[in-house]
């Protein structure tokens, strides 16, 4: 506890005849006796700190930028009133910068034997975990001389979830999903789609998918449609070393990753795909399996909220056998990795074919949109030297897409705000094509 009024008491002291008085702490005592007594019961009557019983309820978990309320308790069993500032401390990413001291502070009475309630917003600005601090409070007594101070530990987590701001993209992907599965007029046929039903045939339908002994039997030339498989199974993984701490756009590379594994992760459960997931660089980081189409999204969310970047070089060949013992049978694996030319061609390259020769595979990667911004600089002679390098990172960028594509990859390349649309899109043609 900390006697905080001592300097009241100086300024009070202060307004005195000079001579009058003792500059020692009990000269001051002793010239002015009132004063001190009214001092002494002021620290007297302020209501015990320690003896408060805290208890917190409230939000577990919000999505980054979306506020969390978490209500704290306080229970005054002490037969004086507490009158009191309070201060509800958590990690300064819990709120955005100079915000912190107006929604952490509270000022509340609790009258003896009653309790109140009190609510911290918090709104976080970085994904993962953030823990609650302490609580402190300073207890005034009826003058406001003196006070009271002490630390109580109230313990209680916050998980900021990623953001998925590529949901707004859903609705239209579904409806591509439902061309492509049948349930519109637009049917496809192509390897690996399944039989679904028969109709009437209609001028530019494809003769080869006429059943001529369906028709022998109607009236009418009928045609069989297909919608493409379901229950396929497709594995994320998501390189969460060194490249993916690069920042684009003012944000690691590894967010906007996160973002569109989501909304394929959202479009493939909806097309009746099982989804895992796989985070590595030198070890598992995070690993989602067997979940239901309706689990499966909130899970991923949930293992992807504490992921970070670790500045490692990632394994490639731990990455592949990683990747191997989660998907054992054929699957459509999306690797969300660099195309750097050293990490692709030194460590991705050596071991694509052991993922090739048994799945689909599709590499998604982050584009940054400063480079081709550079490509259209000119007026001086440094902004075109910024324009030609820009344009020989472009050049060995699209050189690596094509050593991927020479292996069978599909590969995405494509700015934050697009890479998840486009990754999507190359889902709903693999689709299309029968390649899963």
């Amino acid at each position: 506890m900390a006697l905080t009024g001592r300097t009241a008491l100086l300024a009070a002291l202060g307004s005195l005849p000079v001579g009058i008085w003792d500059p020692s702490w009990t000269g001051l005592l002793a010239v002015n006796a009132p004063l001190a007594l009214a001092c002494a019961c002021d620290f007297a009557l302020a209501s015990p700190v320690r003896r408060l019983k805290l208890t917190r309820s409230g939000d577990t978990s919000a999505r980054l930028g979306d506020p969390a309320d978490i209500t704290l308790t306080i229970t005054n069993p002490s037969r004086r009133p507490l009158r009191a500032h309070l201060r509800d401390a958590w990690p300064p990413s819990s709120w955005p910068p100079g915000t912190e001291t107006e929604a952490s502070r509270h000022r509340l009475t609790v009258p003896s034997g009653e309790r109140r309630r009190v609510t911290t917003r918090l709104r976080p600005t970085r994904r993962g975990d953030h823990h609650s601090d302490r609580v402190t409070i300073r207890s005034f007594g009826p003058l406001g001389l003196f006070t009271r101070q002490g630390t109580h530990k109230v313990p209680w987590t916050v998980r900021a979830l990623p953001p998925f701001t590529s949901r707004k993209h859903l609705p239209s992907k579904l409806a591509r999903l439902r061309e492509l599965d049948g349930r519109t007029s637009v049917l496809t046929r192509g390897q690996g789609t399944e039989f679904d039903s028969l109709r009437e045939y209609v001028p530019g339908d494809d003769t080869r998918s006429i059943d001529w002994r369906a028709t022998a039997r109607h009236s009418t030339v009928a045609v069989r449609t297909w919608r493409p498989e379901r229950d396929r199974h497709i594995l994320l993984v998501l390189d969460t070393g060194r490249t993916s701490a690069g920042r684009v756009d003012d944000a690691p590379r590894l967010d906007a990753s996160l973002d569109a594994a989501l909304l394929l992760a959202a479009l493939a459960s909806r097309a009746g795909d099982r989804v895992d997931l796989l985070a590595y660089d030198r070890r598992v980081r995070a690993l989602v399996q067997g979940r239901t189409a309706r689990d499966v999204l909130p899970s991923l969310v949930n293992a992807m909220a504490t992921l970070e970047p670790e500045l490692v070089e990632t394994d490639a060949r731990g990455l592949t056998a990683a990747a191997l013992r989660t998907a054992p049978r054929r699957s459509l694996i999306v690797l969300m990795t660099t195309l750097d030319a050293a990490p692709v061609e030194e460590g991705l390259l050596p071991v694509l074919p052991q993922l090739t020769q048994r799945h689909t595979v599709l590499v998604a990667s982050v584009a940054d949109p400063h480079i081709a911004r550079m490509t259209m600089s000119r007026g001086t002679a440094d902004a075109v030297y910024e324009a030609a390098a820009a344009a020989r990172a472009q050049s060995e960028r699209q050189h690596t897409a094509e050593q991927l594509r020479r292996h069978g990859v599909t590969v995405v390349d494509a700015t934050p705000d697009q890479l998840a649309p486009a990754l999507a899109d190359a889902y709903l043609a693999l689709k299309a094509a029968g390649r899963l």
